[in-house]
């Protein structure tokens, strides 16, 4: 096995480079890289291949020749290769024995100096490969981001985003060719800043102010349920909240949220831990296409919607860590289907507003265990020129965790 050499390099170029690093590259008898940074590079002998579009061939080749002990491989990436891109996919994917890393001051550790921001008081998102709307998630007053873009139209994409959700007098730096002798910076506002593009090598600094009447959405559950576009078929506000205390979103953990309808547990399962994963299972189109907008608005795009009625749709999905059974909880096999399917060490939540649900949901505890509670909600509400309590249906959760094995 030949480990693999990632270099890091920045918009200075060989210039920027350590000695370690350097040799690493002059050592290489193929270097693979971005036309840009293959560019930055001195003249050598060896074979230059530019990354292909999608990357995942070329990522398998690069593996399959480490594997079988091929010649000497160098891999560059923008910045920190570790932080995102090219070196976080290999990590994945080989041992840290099989990784050579010589890394370069990301664009992140830039920004943070030009500002004079405490990187550690400021939150990192790339909009690479992803729809502008994952910074949605992170737009809280005060909260101060990088953001990394791509193209010239990257940071107007934001821009955009930003002011779609209210946050348009929001601080907004845009910083070009960071450590090169090209870099430049200039400070606008997400308002101001409209369709201007930037250089193509950019990243945004926010740091989000909002306007004065829009509506907080922060990362713990129970959001608004006004912020969902629905049909009616939503888990209420409250009723979300403990739900998703109960499923206890955790690092890397996968959910099914069966009977999806607007999306709104599996939403806030995402919004709650930024590496979980989410998969929601809905039978009805529009209500699957409402998700799936849902998801894009509230800064959580990696959603994936499966439109299908449970239990016939779970059969070909990964192995869950946790499980919430929103709608269809009546309909023949689902519950077994849900246990059956739910890792050891896993959660199931389950919710009910019907006789014949409680019941199913009262014989689940039987035979799997867990606790059964009821959840009783009511709102103060106008009654003639009085207030009075009105209350809304009461809902029977089920709640259990799988032995581990």
């Amino acid at each position: 096995m030949t480990p693999l050499v990632l270099v890091g390099i920045g918009a200075d170029g060989w210039a920027g480079l350590s000695e370690d690093a350097r040799a690493a590259v002059l050592a290489a008898e193929t270097i693979v890289g971005s036309a840009r940074q293959l560019a930055l590079l001195p003249a050598t002998d060896a074979t230059q291949r530019p990354w292909p579009s999608p990357i995942d061939p070329l990522v398998e080749e690069l593996i399959a020749e480490s594997d079988a002990g091929g010649g000497a491989v160098c891999v560059l990436a923008s910045g920190d290769p570790m932080l995102h891109g090219i070196g976080a996919t290999l990590a994945r994917r080989l041992p840290a024995y099989r990784l050579v890393v010589h890394p370069h001051p990301s664009a992140f550790a830039l920004a943070c100096a030009r500002l004079g921001w405490p990187a550690a008081d400021v939150e990192l998102v790339s909009a690479v490969a992803r729809p502008p709307e994952v910074v949605a998630r992170l737009l809280q007053p005060r909260r101060r981001l990088v953001v990394y873009a791509s193209g010239p139209a990257g940071a107007a994409a934001l821009a955009g985003v930003l002011r779609e959700q209210g946050f348009g007098p929001s601080r907004f730096v845009v910083l070009e060719q960071l450590g090169g002798s090209d870099e430049r910076i200039v400070e606008s506002t997400a308002a101001e800043w409209a369709t201007t593009e930037a250089d193509p090598l950019h990243c945004v600094a926010i740091e989000c102010r909002a306007d004065a009447d829009t509506e907080l959405r922060p990362l713990v559950a129970g959001l608004p349920d006004a912020v969902y576009e629905n049909d009616g078929q939503l888990t209420k506000r409250h009723v979300r909240a403990i739900t998703l205390a109960a499923l206890a979103p955790t690092p890397d953990a996968l959910l099914w949220d069966v009977g999806a309808g607007s999306g709104s547990v599996a939403i806030e399962w995402l919004r709650a831990e930024p590496s979980a994963q989410a998969i929601a299972i809905e039978r009805q189109a529009d209500r699957a296409e409402r998700a799936r907008v849902n998801a894009r608005t509230l800064g959580v795009p990696q959603l994936e919607v499966v439109l299908g009625s449970a239990p016939e749709a779970l059969c070909e999905l990964a192995g869950p860590d946790a499980i919430f059974i929103g709608g269809g909880l009546t309909s023949a096999g689902v519950i077994q289907r849900c246990w059956y399917s739910l890792r050891p060490g896993g959660r199931i939540v389950a919710n009910a507003v019907t006789l014949e649900g409680e019941r199913i949901l009262a014989f689940a505890r039987e035979r799997c265990g867990g606790e059964l509670v009821r959840i009783e909600i009511a709102h103060a509400e106008p009654l003639g020129s009085f207030e009075a309590w009105r209350s809304q249906l009461p809902v029977v959760q089920w709640s259990a965790r799988k032995e581990p094995t």
